[in-house]
């Protein structure tokens, strides 16, 4: 919207006067001398109204393609052009009620209702002021020739579109900002996307848990088969239990085939009870 207000007053500024004065003399020829256009058949009326279609079409011609470069530029200088393929991809979700519902009403479409309705509200407010100011002006302008009138109605038109580009302007810095904010917001993850992630990329914690705890029931199965090939078991009586091998003249130091507490000590020594392993168990 900045980008189309600043076109049109750059139009209005440097060729809208020369436009207005080319209009003005062609109405004024055509008001003052009427039988030099004579419309007495078709053909009269068709070339009269050429003359006049061109006549502004050249002033609207170059208003519309400032306004096709403010708007290309303006898009340029948010962002790169890209070509994205999946944006152009029909797509069901597109036309969702309940997805266009929370477009509607979510933060971001109560922004652009807000944005919106400063502009307009802005828009009128400078209009009613500048007409109050010119009124006189224009009710004067209505009188003269109709060159005369065409400049009045433009530096009118240029004061309202000064006040409009420069609000606007200031207005399009901030959308820029938010807009920057709300789309560095949006690429962030939430905690659930993160946690999910990591699930992802590390496992799930339960899974995890659930694979240790059956590594460690694998490891406490291989240490209670080897028990059976102990040569001694040292035991607390409360807490600890510990299977030893040595066979002298076969190892060079005793080996440490199975160790636990608790439950796990208790089923050592239930182990070393029914091979005849030796217990010794210290009481201090």
């Amino acid at each position: 919207i900045f980008a189309s207000f600043l076109a049109i007053l750059v139009f209005a500024v440097f060729y809208a006067k020369d436009a207005i004065v080319d209009l003005g003399m062609f109405l004024s020829t055509f008001l003052e001398k009427p039988e030099a256009w004579p419309m007495d058949t078709e053909t009269d009326v068709i070339s009269l109204y050429r003359q006049v279609m061109s006549e502004i079409g050249r002033a609207v011609v170059s208003l519309l393609v400032l306004l096709t470069v403010a708007g290309i530029g303006a898009s340029v200088f948010q962002n790169l052009p890209q070509i994205v393929g999946e944006r152009i991809r029909p797509q069901l979700s597109r036309i969702s009620i309940a997805k266009g519902w929370s477009r509607m009403f979510g933060v971001q479409g109560w922004v652009e209702f807000l944005k919106s309705l400063a502009k307009l509200g802005f828009a009128i407010a400078v209009l009613s002021f500048t007409l109050s100011q010119d009124h006189r002006k224009l009710l004067a302008g209505m009188i003269t020739n109709p060159v005369s009138f065409g400049l009045v109605i433009r530096g009118i038109f240029v004061d309202i579109l000064v006040a409009i580009v420069f609000v606007m302007g200031l207005i399009a810095v901030v959308d820029i900002v938010w807009s920057r904010f709300h789309w560095r917001r949006d690429l962030r993850m939430t905690k659930q996307e993160v946690k999910d992630e990591l699930k992802q990329s590390e496992g799930d914690p339960i899974v995890k848990s659930r694979l240790r705890s059956l590594a460690r029931d694998r490891a406490r199965k291989r240490m209670m088969t080897a028990v059976p090939r102990a040569t001694l078991v040292i035991a607390n009586p409360t807490h600890y239990s510990i299977a030893l091998k040595y066979v002298r003249g076969e190892d060079s130091a005793p080996i440490v085939l199975a160790k636990g507490q608790d439950l796990v000590a208790l089923k050592i020594r239930e182990i070393a009870r029914e091979n005849n392993i030796p217990i010794f168990e210290d009481v201090a």
